[in-house]
């Protein structure tokens, strides 16, 4: 498990820029991942969450994962996400992404069917063997429905499974129990995908924030991170405030469309105000945001600072 593939520090989920035709952009995917590189994080992840990985067609999560490897050429290492319902699309997933330069994947439980924890063991340790790149376990409950215990990170870090974790359940608490439960493996790199307790994730132990947010501020996160690294937790926390007030944005369409929609949708729209996309057009079934909501990201990047 090579530890340069999995760095301490920020690593943004890369946002996928759309045309309005909803082809990829790729002039904008090079902007995004030069804005985020001159801001100093410690790796990219390609297709996940942020990035609509759900949305996407095999072949173009494939041309996604190439512009930025290609883009990145080995500044940093760029993630994979090898996410699908079940072990076998998943490792289809994680085969393609290394041939096609991944420095490591990331992967949930499989979801659709229930799934139980010892079948979890199982589909972390196929997809390990069938692909010898770093393997990041991502805890994503509210998507997978499913929340991985602790005990079987940690059992399948001592393994030498899993490389990492990247915990978007929320749950600090837990976050804590499974830096404890990897506390034996020096090497396994715990990432908060917080934007909101990312501080708190540090003060536990954390290694690193996967913020969606990341994409629209990654200076912010990258001053957060270096205050904690420091020391600095008053620093830390008053990054860490302004950044949970930018990050009320997401919420600027909920009601008239699903939370995730108005959080993409947000990031895309403070984006392109930002000069860093051209367009902020978002997958179907999405709802674009209207005039009012747009005027509002635009708001909250003022009181950020951010225009």
């Amino acid at each position: 498990m090579a530890s340069a593939s999995t760095p301490s520090g920020v690593i943004p989920p890369v946002c996928t820029p759309f045309t309005p035709e909803r082809e990829l952009d790729v002039a904008s995917l090079e902007r995004l991942c030069a804005f985020l590189l001159d801001a100093g994080v410690a790796g990219l992840f390609v297709g996940g969450s942020t990035g609509e990985a759900a949305y996407l067609t095999d072949d173009l999560r494939t041309r996604v994962l190439q512009a930025v490897v290609g883009f990145a050429a080995g500044q940093v290492p760029v993630v994979a996400g090898a996410i699908d319902m079940t072990t076998t699309r998943v490792i289809a997933h994680a085969r393609a992404a290394q041939k096609h330069g991944a420095d490591g994947l990331v992967a949930t439980a499989p979801f659709y069917s229930p799934t139980h924890p010892a079948e979890i063991a199982v589909h972390f340790r196929a997809i390990r063997r069938a692909v010898d790149l770093p393997l990041l376990a991502y805890d994503i409950p509210t998507a997978v429905h499913t929340k991985l215990p602790s005990d079987l990170v940690g059992e399948l870090a001592a393994d030498g499974v899993l490389a990492g974790l990247k915990d978007s359940s929320g749950n600090i608490d837990g976050f804590r129990a499974a830096i404890g439960a990897t506390a034996g493996v020096p090497s396994f790199r715990a990432y908060t995908g917080s934007e909101v307790h990312a501080d708190l994730a540090l003060v536990a132990g954390g290694h690193g924030i996967v913020p969606g947010l990341g994409n629209v501020d990654p200076a912010g996160f990258v001053r957060l991170y270096e205050a904690a690294r420091r020391g600095d937790w008053p620093a830390a926390m008053a990054e860490q405030d302004r950044l949970r007030r930018l990050f009320a944005l997401v919420g600027v369409g909920d009601g008239r469309m699903g939370l995730y929609s108005s959080a993409i949708g947000a990031f895309k729209a403070a984006l392109r105000m930002r000069g860093v996309i051209t367009h902020a057009t978002t997958s179907l079934p999405m709802i674009p945001l209207d005039d009012r909501e747009l005027a509002s990201v635009a708001r909250h990047l003022e009181e950020a600072g951010l225009r």
